[in-house]
């Protein structure tokens, strides 16, 4: 009776998410949750029951990401070296970081790259961040980045995706340019409005954002090949963030790689500093 009451009081426990949106709180989520960030299934629903005890109808989704994280570190010590990978990318800059970044994924999912282009339309030029062939076909790219990971990539990036790329597709046709553009891409790390999705699928625009795609999206694309970028360590300071992409490192991979006396002669960044993230980096892309 008591365990049925229980499940009675938790079945009405709504969730709120950081765009005050409310959603019933769903244990199986808190989960999948888990066990993305690396936890056994076992052991991730051992942490799911646990939070299921504690929520109260209106926590923020915020608070249960907290609770997760506690509970993890029993299981998994190095998710203390760790932010949450949406913010990390949120915290990238924009320019040249996160679209560098970008890239990178593309290229490890097949797409040759040439960034920062300017592609000449029927009526007008226009400047786009990448264009990437894959298949035999070529794409325009368009990054969005957002410092607010739970802001939502809207439909004026779409519609200016869509108005470039018809604009090329006429060029073309009309002998004023030998560049033949298939389709535009855009790429976030943020999820896309309701109306974004729609205008996009109408549209034919392959939008890439936090799961948000067939093939998972960037949240998948990280994950599945440990393509995390620095920003995900949680002990390196902004300044020391800053020196490690000025010299071209923005994934834990290339910090790892490159190697501590070189990474200490591109940075001037003092060797111990750099020799605790390299460490760091070794534990996580070891354990993930």
């Amino acid at each position: 009776m008591i365990v049925f009451s229980l499940w009675l009081i938790v079945m009405n426990v709504f969730v709120t998410k950081a765009d005050g949106s409310r959603q019933l709180f769903d244990r199986e989520k808190v989960a999948k949750t888990c066990i993305r960030m690396g936890a056994s299934k076992e052991n991730a629903n051992e942490i799911a029951r646990k939070i299921e005890l504690k929520v109260y109808d209106g926590i923020g989704s915020g608070k249960i990401l907290q609770m997760i994280f506690r509970f993890l570190e029993k299981h998994r010590p190095m998710i203390r070296k760790v932010i949450d990978l949406r913010k990390s990318l949120s915290l990238m800059k924009p320019k040249p970081d996160f679209e560098r970044y970008i890239q990178i994924l593309l290229q490890d999912r097949g797409y040759s790259i040439s960034s920062n282009q300017i592609v000449k339309g029927r009526c007008a030029g226009h400047e786009v961040d990448a264009i990437a062939r894959r298949n035999g076909e070529t794409y325009i790219i368009e990054v969005k980045h957002h410092l607010n990971f739970h802001a939502r990539t809207g439909l004026d990036e779409s519609r200016i995706a869509w108005a470039i790329l018809e604009d090329v597709i006429e060029a073309f046709e009309q002998y004023m340019s030998d560049l033949k553009i298939d389709k535009a891409m855009i790429v976030t790390n943020t999820k896309f409005s309701d109306e974004a999705k729609f205008y996009g699928e109408c549209k034919g625009i392959q939008q890439i954002g936090w799961r948000s795609s067939s093939d998972g999206g960037l949240q998948s694309w990280i994950e599945e090949k440990r393509l995390y970028p620095i920003t995900y360590l949680k002990d390196l300071k902004v300044v020391d963030r800053e020196r490690l992409s000025t010299s071209g490192i923005i994934l834990l991979s290339q910090l790892v790689d490159v190697g501590i006396a070189d990474l200490v002669r591109m940075t001037r960044i003092p060797r111990e500093i750099i020799a605790t993230a390299v460490e760091n980096a070794k534990i996580i892309l070891s354990t993930q």
